[in-house]
Parts: C-alpha cells; sequence; structure tokens
C-alpha cells in the first residue's frame, strides 16, 4: 500500500464558497425538459405537469442557480415564443439540436419549477440570431415592475411579480464555428458590450456573463478572452468558462488527471482577464461563470441533422450518457478543482441536469433513478461551507500522456469558522493498489467525525441502470480520527468525502 500526507490549517483560506458553484444548466434539448422535468401524464406529476420524483431529486442535489434556457438552443430562440396562453405558442424548429420545439414550457413555467426545486434564475439572452433590443426587450419583460409595455404584458401573462432575474449570459458559445450567429472575437465583443451597456441602462444591479471560450482546446483561446474582454471589461461581471471531459482510447489515467486540465484552464483565463484589467488600469476584477462542465463523451455522439425535410421529432433521446464509477470518481476531481478555485468561480453549472448528459435519468410513465454522478455532487454541495482550504497534499505521483506527472491524490477542504464544520473532499487516482492517506487535522483543534463517504467499484464501469439503478452507491470511508490525526485508506480510482466537526 503506498501513502499520502494532507495538513488540513484553516488559516490558509481560498476563499467563500458561494452557493453559486452549485448551479446547474437546463437546456431545451432532447429529453430535458419534455419528459425529463415536464411530463404531464406521469402518476408523479403534480398539477402543472412537473415530475415530482425528479423535483426531489433535484432538490436531493443542492442545486443553486441554474442557467436557462440555454446553450446552443439558446442562439436561435425567440423567448417571446415562450410567453402567453399556450394555445397560441409557435411550434419552431430548433437548428442547434434538429429537433421540433413546442414551446409548452417557457419563462412563466420554468420559474414556477425553479420555485418547487429551491433554486434560482440564471437566464442566457439570444446573441446568435438576434440582438441589443431583443434583449432588453427580455430584461424589461422579466424585471421591471409595471407600467411599460412589456411588464404589463407579463402581468397580462399572469405573474404580477417581476421575475427578478439578477444574473444574465450574454449568449453561448459565439467562439463556435457550430453557433448560430459564429462571429469573430472582435465582433462578438462589440455586439456584447453594447447589449450589456443597454441592458445596464435599464437595470443597474444586474449580474452579467459575457462569452468566454468553449474549451482551452478551441485554436482561439486565449486571444478570444483578450479581445471580448478589452470590450467588455468595464461593462460585465464574470466570464465564461466550459470543459467535457471524457475516457479517450483507455487512457485511464490521462482522465483521471482531467481536473489538472480544468486547473490550468481557470488560472489561464483568470491571467487573461487581470492581464487586461492591467492595461486598462482597472482595480475591478473579472470573475470566472464555469457555466458548463461535466462529464461528456462527445465522441459518441450520434448526428442529430434531419434525415428529412420533415425530420424533425419532437424530444428525441440525445446525448443520454450513462456514466460509470469511473466517471463519477473523475467528476468529483472536477469539483475538487472548482472549490480549490473559489476565489475565482464566482459561479458553475453542471451541465445538465435530467436525461442529457445528467445525474438524474427518467423514463417516460416510469421510474427516475440517480447517476453515478449524482453522488459526489449531492454529497458536495451539502457538506461544503464556509471557506475553501488550501491543503498542503505529498502524495506519490503519476505519469499521463496529457497531462503530464500528476500527484496520485488530490484534495481540498472547506471550513465554516461560526459552526466548526469542516469537510475534507479527496480523489485517488491510483488504478493499482490503495493508499493510505495521512491527514493533519491538529489545526482544527478537538475535533470528531460526522460521516464519511467513498464513491468507488471494484468494477470501475460499473453503471447505475433503469434495469439496475442502484449497482453503484457510496458507502462509508475506512478511516479514523486520533490525536489530531486523521487516517484513511482509499481503494483505487475513489473518490472521498468526510465531515468533521470541532466539538
Amino acid at each position: 500500500m503506498t501513502a499520502a500526507r494532507i495538513t488540513v490549517d484553516p488559516r490558509f483560506p481560498i476563499g467563500a464558497v458561494r452557493r453559486r458553484l452549485f448551479g446547474g444548466f437546463v437546456e431545451h434539448l432532447g429529453r430535458h425538459v419534455y419528459d425529463g422535468i415536464y411530463e404531464p401524464g406521469h402518476p408523479a406529476a403534480d398539477e402543472q405537469g412537473f415530475r415530482r420524483d425528479v423535483l426531489e431529486l433535484v432538490r436531493e442535489l443542492g442545486v443553486s442557480l441554474i442557467r436557462y434556457p440555454g446553450g446552443n438552443f439558446v442562439s436561435g430562440f425567440r423567448w417571446e415564443d415562450s410567453v402567453g396562453p399556450r394555445e397560441r405558442r409557435p411550434r419552431r424548429l430548433d437548428l442547434a439540436w434538429h429537433s421540433t420545439e413546442t414551446n409548452e414550457i417557457g419563462l412563466h413555467e420554468f420559474s414556477d419549477w425553479l420555485t418547487k426545486a429551491g433554486s434560482d434564475l440564471m437566464l442566457a439572452v439570444n446573441l446568435g440570431t438576434r440582438g441589443t433590443l431583443e434583449a432588453i426587450d427580455l430584461l424589461e419583460y422579466s424585471n421591471i415592475p409595471g407600467g411599460s409595455a412589456l411588464s404589463q404584458q407579463r402581468i397580462d401573462n399572469g405573474r404580477t411579480a417581476p421575475f427578478d432575474v439578477r444574473v444574465w449570459c450574454l449568449g453561448n458559445e459565439m467562439d463556435g464555428p457550430w453557433q448560430l450567429g459564429h462571429r469573430s472575437a472582435d465582433d462578438y465583443g462589440k455586439l456584447a458590450a453594447q447589449t450589456a451597456k443597454g441592458m445596464r441602462q435599464m437595470d443597474p444591479s444586474i449580474e452579467l456573463v459575457v462569452c468566454g471560450s468553449s474549451g482551452a482546446q478551441m485554436p482561439t483561446f486565449g486571444e478570444w478572452e483578450r479581445v471580448v474582454l478589452e470590450h467588455t471589461y468595464d461593462d460585465v461581471d464574470m466570464i465564461s468558462c466550459h470543459a467535457y471531459y471524457q475516457e479517450h482510447d483507455g487512457d485511464v489515467d490521462s482522465f483521471l488527471a482531467s481536473a489538472v486540465d480544468m486547473d490550468r484552464f481557470i488560472e489561464a483565463v483568470a491571467a487573461t482577464a487581470d492581464h487586461v484589467g492591467a492595461v486598462k488600469g482597472s482595480d475591478k476584477r473579472i470573475d470566472i461563470s464555469f457555466d458548463e462542465w461535466n462529464v461528456w463523451y462527445i465522441d459518441r455522439v450520434d448526428s442529430v441533422k434531419p434525415t428529412a425535410i420533415d425530420d424533425w421529432p419532437v424530444a428525441p433521446r440525445l446525448l443520454e450518457d450513462v456514466y460509470s464509477a469511473l466517471d463519477a470518481v473523475v467528476f468529483g476531481s472536477l469539483l475538487i478543482s472548482l472549490l480549490s478555485h473559489a476565489d475565482r468561480v464566482a459561479s458553475a453549472s453542471l451541465a445538465q441536469l435530467v436525461n442529457v448528459i445528467a445525474p438524474i435519468m427518467t423514463e417516460p410513465g416510469g421510474p427516475t433513478w440517480r447517476q453515478t454522478t449524482f453522488f459526489p455532487f449531492a454529497i458536495t454541495s451539502r457538506l461544503a461551507q464556509g471557506d475553501a482550504v488550501r491543503l498542503h497534499v505529498e502524495a506519490p505521483s503519476i505519469d499521463t500522456a496529457k497531462h503530464g506527472t500528476v500527484a496520485a491524490v488530490d484534495a481540498v477542504a472547506t471550513h465554516d469558522a461560526d459552526t466548526g464544520a469542516t469537510a475534507i473532499f479527496l480523489v485517488h487516482r491510483g488504478r493499482e493498489e490503495a493508499i493510505e492517506v495521512t491527514i493533519d487535522v491538529s489545526g482544527l483543534g478537538a475535533a470528531e467525525i460526522v460521516e464519511t463517504h467513498l464513491l468507488h467499484d471494484d468494477d470501475p464501469y460499473a453503471r447505475n441502470t433503469l434495469d439496475d439503478p442502484e449497482r453503484v452507491q457510496p458507502r462509508a470511508v475506512e478511516s479514523r480520527l486520533e490525536g489530531g490525526i486523521l487516517r484513511v485508506t482509499l481503494p483505487p480510482i475513489a473518490w472521498a468525502a468526510l465531515a468533521l466537526r470541532t466539538r
């Protein structure tokens, strides 16, 4: 058995753990909305057609801020289609996912669902095929209490109080050639700045997210951020990051080290933003909205293009990845990366929530179940409180093809000085043997173990499915705490969380 050592000292905080770090993402894509969160004929449907069993799991996840309605979908979306009497709402062709959008669920209905889920709304505007005027119109409809044409339209549509949306995304992945309305960094930066200024003239209190790169592998990465922020630095609060990870060609070591790539991505974007601020002589800081992240097997995606001019299905099965224990361990390590950058990542959105590359799966007319990735998110969102704490980690190293030499163990902690609650999150990337981790927690004072969780399976490719929905489950960690030293034994390919409390 190999060994690692970690020191936890709350005197070395990274930054406050903002609840928005545990956000989600709901896009009109595949069976996410229809047959996912909304299925009127289902036995578990409420009076509005929302599945109560899905809502229960979303609440268990602890999702805070939810980005909506896209994603690629938003770049062809006309928001006016999704409000007003349902019988008058038009059916539209969604070019992003080659589907038919019925507009049965729109801003009003989704806001009701968010209230039931206990989450807040992050609203994206269409800067792909539309522009500044349409974004300002949507803001007026959503946030102005009354006394104007569009606020009155909202009231007439049954919503007297404003939606009061606090966080807005200025388009989606505008650097991507796949995006409707894709444009250069210079052209997008000008449009985003113009739109941001207009929206702030209407509601100065909102927070705005400008599009960063849709991945660090994009050929324009870095330069895109620089140019876009040169236009928008004074007018926005955050810049977005998007990243998805998958196992390629059996390279498990590189896959397990995916969080190293996320670390570098965050740090590169922060450095670029700070460079632009320095050039401008500004004391303002641009934070990061990591508003799309997950494990996603993009290489497995079948073509979503229509086979005929009339082939535009409603809610087809798209991007329904079935996640393994290995995927969940990598997923948990990505959460460690986000917490490790709590000083700079102000918001993050797991993409997505239901059926589409999701922690929650449903079957029409049937059950819902938790995928393996459900557990790290639900446990971390519940236990992470107070400040993220930087740890000193000594561990064996692993050589990877993609990310160089990485530590076999990665970890982060959170500590709430008011309650004495501390949580430690660990990942073991080693594939061959168990590792004993010795954690010095004497800096916390007299502490006791409250709860522990381990995600591991002897078969790293074990999955939770419709036929076997509880195949992979978290269990307690083999651990003991004596004299300020916490000893934890982690099997190969494992993610763990331990909650402590100061006596």
